[in-house]
């Protein structure tokens, strides 16, 4: 048994999986056939229960009771066994492989890991553990003929499953990207710390066989592991779930903040026939506000469209190369720079021309980049250069 976190701290962590765990069995109900559902709830049944039952007032108040002293250790050595297994099930049936080779390897780890909680079942039984150990059980019997069997019988089953399990996510990392890979490879690291508490407790139980005394690496060294192999598990698990969502969030955020410049140009354009839903930014989603936004500005840029002059075009184009933009830019800023004059002849004279244009915006299909030229240091000397004509025109 293990010391570590306070009661309250197993508790918490070992409810939050069962209510987790409690969430997924209607979906699992639908889903009856979801091998890869089945293994988390079943992962998460296990590791909430583990949680609770290595609770020391768990094992304490187990042992009273049932009367019999340490059963609590046979139940927590179960349930950790079949949580491993559930691990290992896990990342089988998560990772992409052909259906068969997942279903022999699902089997294969189903039988294999149950016949190991039977084992430790069994062995506890057999054997003679008379004294209560809360937190030395391991080093304690590690002599105790078939509690010894018990002991190493479920160290190496759980550090087998998490070695397994380790090497699949390091593998699977190396063939994806992004939240995932980081995901995998967190949970790979967690699997190898568990590996590592497993052969630290072995290391102990050996050294009794031979009549060394390496208590502290039960109750001092292998219990400071729980925590970061906790942390560690639950950011690996929910990295692939969450990641793609932040990064969505992300990347839309950005590109409401890319905008902003074209949108404080045209958000008072009229749109006769469309229509525009105000959005509270604090409760919209930023991908809603980016779909609206978007929605909003390419029906600007269709209300404007009469108001484009090719001409303008033309000499704004020819201008922004002579200030030194390559082909690319030029043509965005020559865009920019129509648009702008449009607004202006727009606000001057509401009722459209005759003659309908295109827009030249219409060929840049992102806006970001028309946005991105409203800001550039060469566009206002642009427009003062072709409105310039115009004002003389006038004044004549």
């Amino acid at each position: 048994m293990t010391s570590g976190p306070s009661n309250i701290g197993f508790y918490v962590c070992g409810l939050i999986l069962l209510l987790v765990c409690a969430l997924k069995i209607p979906a699992l109900l639908r889903r009856r056939h979801d091998t890869l559902l089945r293994a988390a709830c079943l992962l998460l049944f296990a590791g909430g229960c583990q949680l609770i039952l290595a609770a020391p007032d768990s094992i304490t108040t187990l042992n009273r009771l049932t009367g019999t002293p340490n059963i609590a250790a046979a139940a927590v050595y179960a349930v950790t066994t079949a949580f491993a297994g559930a691990s290992l099930l896990l990342i089988i049936n998560w990772r992409p492989a052909p259906p068969e080779r997942t279903r022999r390897f699902s089997r294969l780890c189903v039988s294999a890991y149950s016949l190991v909680v039977v084992a430790v079942i069994v062995l506890f039984w057999a054997g003679d553990a008379p004294v209560e150990q809360v937190t030395l059980f391991d080093v304690y019997y590690a002599e105790t003929p078939y509690i010894r069997e018990l002991i190493v019988t479920y160290l190496v089953a759980q550090g087998v499953a998490m070695m397994a399990a380790g090497i699949l996510c390091w593998r699977w990392s190396r063939e994806v990207r992004g939240s995932l890979r980081a995901g995998l490879r967190i949970l790979a690291l967690a699997y190898l710390i568990i590996v590592c508490y497993d052969l630290i407790r072995l290391v102990a139980v050996a050294a009794r066989w031979t009549g060394h005394h390496l208590d502290f690496l039960v109750d001092e060294v292998s219990v400071r592991l729980a925590a970061p192999v906790a942390v560690l598990g639950a950011v690996g698990f929910a990295l692939p779930l969450a990641g793609p969502r932040v990064a969505g969030t992300a990347r839309a955020v950005r590109q409401l903040r890319q905008l902003t410049p074209l949108w404080r140009a045209l958000r008072d354009v009229p749109t006769p026939g469309a229509i525009r839903a105000s959005l509270p930014w604090w409760r919209t989603p930023p991908a809603v506000l980016l779909t609206a936004r978007r929605t909003a500005l390419y029906d600007a840029l269709l209300t404007l469209s009469p108001y484009c002059d090719p001409a303008v075009r033309a000499a704004a184009y020819e201008a922004a190369l002579r200030h030194g933009d390559d082909t690319p830019r030029a043509a965005v800023t020559a865009d920019a720079a129509v648009i702008l004059v449009a607004r202006d002849r727009q606000r001057a004279n509401p009722e459209p021309p005759q003659a309908m244009t295109r827009t030249p915006a219409g060929r840049a299909q992102d806006l970001v980049p028309l946005s991105r030229a409203l800001t550039s240091p060469v566009l206002p000397d642009l427009l003062n250069h072709l409105r310039a004509p115009r004002k003389a025109a006038r004044h004549e």
